[in-house]
């Protein structure tokens, strides 16, 4: 027993009045590794309550992020006070160094705040189909100061929170999982009207990623400089893969167009050339 006690008060570190014995590097270890099982259980609980009750999968994730950070903060304080470091004298002690610290590292802690407003607030969650910047982004991970997200192009952005809070962005997800979207036409001079809305109805509803057919609308938009102007509308609920849906839809109202002799045209402009000057 004596042989233990010695071995738990062998100091490790020694540094003038500072020292790091066994127990308190134990101590350490147990935290650390109580602080991980701690978070794994919270996980499982949290995510099977989420398949069981249908929570929101977005709503579900925020919450344990903000569980994750709440318990890391308080173990890695707990942490210090086991190796003697006490958390108000470091405070009082750094008090200038961290007013320096935050003045460099202002715009990081912008994107902090702006974190923890984002998994609070939960205006926008996990899966969300967002547009920054032109860009359309599905959010795949909301972290403390960046989110990630994956582009139609199938690349990973990194987002910084603020960009998220301060900037306007369009969420495409927000209220309801079907979004309205629309394709722009124009026909030649004497088509005929009704057949052509006909024609952009059927060609739209053919396409199996639409929501709702009754939903389908096309519209005699305007009289352009060379064509008639239409407009189709229809509702999909995959918003972030809606280019390739509309890519589809376009072949199958030019085929169509085809079928019924109807003549999408090109911009024509006419020279009108005046002879009879005289030459001086």
């Amino acid at each position: 027993m004596a042989s233990l006690k010695s071995f738990l008060n062998f100091e490790l570190v020694k540094f003038n009045n500072y020292s790091l014995t066994v127990v308190e590097l134990l101590s350490v270890v147990v935290i650390l590794l109580a602080t991980i099982l701690l978070l794994w259980i919270i996980k499982k609980a949290l995510f099977r309550k989420h398949r069981f009750r249908k929570l929101d999968t977005g709503s579900t994730y925020a919450l344990y992020q903000i569980i994750k950070y709440f318990i890391w903060i308080v173990a890695i304080g707990l942490m210090l006070e086991t190796v003697g470091i006490k958390l108000t004298l470091l405070l009082a002690g750094s008090a200038a160094l961290l007013v320096g610290i935050g003045l460099g590292l202002q715009q990081t802690f912008n994107d902090v705040i702006s974190g923890v407003i984002l998994l609070t607030e939960r205006s926008v969650k996990l899966g969300d189909i967002l547009e920054i910047d032109d860009d359309i982004i599905k959010i795949q991970e909301i972290g403390l100061r960046t989110s990630k997200g994956l582009n139609r192009d199938d690349i990973s952005i990194i987002i910084p929170n603020s960009l998220i809070t301060t900037n306007k962005v369009i969420n495409w997800s927000h209220q309801t999982k079907k979004t309205r979207f629309r394709i722009d036409i124009g026909v030649a001079y004497g088509s005929d009207v009704d057949l052509v809305i006909k024609v952009l109805e059927d060609s739209v509803k053919e396409h199996v990623e639409i929501f709702n057919n009754d939903l389908v609308e096309a519209r005699f938009l305007n009289f352009g400089n060379s064509s008639l102007d239409f407009q189709v509308l229809f509702f999909s609920e995959n918003v972030f893969r809606i280019e390739r849906i509309k890519s589809e839809i376009r072949k199958i109202i030019n085929r169509k167009f085809i079928e019924n002799d109807i003549t999408i045209p090109f911009p024509q402009m006419d020279l009108h050339l005046k002879s009879g000057f005289s030459s001086r």
